[in-house]
C-alpha cells in the first residue's frame, strides 16, 4: 500500500519535523508513505484569502497522484475513532485501492475545488487542531490503523 500526505506549509519548528519523523521511520514495516508539501501563501501577496486558497488548491490538485483515494482533513468531515480509521482503510483496501492520499490544507483550510476533489473527508473531532499538529496526530492515527488491522498490541 501506497500513502501519501498533501500537506500545505512546511514544518518549522523542529519538533513538529521530528514527531513526524518518528511516525514515518514506524510507518516503514506497513506501507510506503510519502509527504508532499505544497507552499502555504500569504494572503497578503497573493491578493486576498480566496485568491491563496485557489492558488493552494491548484497546488494541491497538481499533486493529487491518479487513481488515489482522497481522504481530506476537515472540520466537517466524517467523525472515526482509530478503530474506525483502521476499519476504514482496511475497506478502501479490500475495494482494490492501493493508493490513499490524505490532504491536510493550512490555516485558512482549502479551497472548494480540492473539497470537490475529495472522496471523503475525516475529522479529529470538532476541536481546531494547528495544520502542523493535524499532520502529527494523522501520521499517529495511519500508524495506529496498521497496528490495529494486524491485531499487534499499540498502547492506548
Amino acid at each position: 500500500m501506497k500513502i501519501e500526505i498533501i500537506a500545505v506549509g512546511k514544518l518549522k519548528e523542529k519538533y513538529w519535523r521530528d514527531a513526524c519523523d518518528e511516525y514515518l521511520k514506524r510507518l516503514k514495516g506497513y506501507a510506503k508513505v510519502t509527504v508532499h508539501e505544497v507552499p502555504d501563501l500569504d494572503p497578503k501577496k497573493c491578493g486576498g484569502d480566496e485568491n491563496a486558497l485557489k492558488q493552494e488548491g491548484k497546488s494541491i490538485l497538481e499533486a493529487l497522484p491518479e487513481r488515489s483515494h482522497v481522504i481530506l482533513l476537515d472540520i466537517d468531515g466524517k467523525e472515526f475513532s482509530s478503530d474506525g480509521i483502521a476499519a476504514r482503510i482496511d475497506a478502501i483496501k479490500l475495494g482494490g485501492v492501493s493508493d490513499i492520499t490524505f490532504v491536510v490544507g493550512g490555516s485558512n483550510g482549502v479551497s472548494d475545488s480540492v473539497k470537490s476533489a475529495a472522496n471523503e473527508r475525516l475529522s479529529f473531532g470538532r476541536i481546531t487542531l494547528p495544520h502542523n499538529l493535524a499532520r502529527v496526530v494523522l501520521l499517529e492515527q495511519i500508524y495506529r490503523a496498521f497496528k490495529i488491522s494486524r491485531g499487534e498490541p499499540y498502547h492506548k
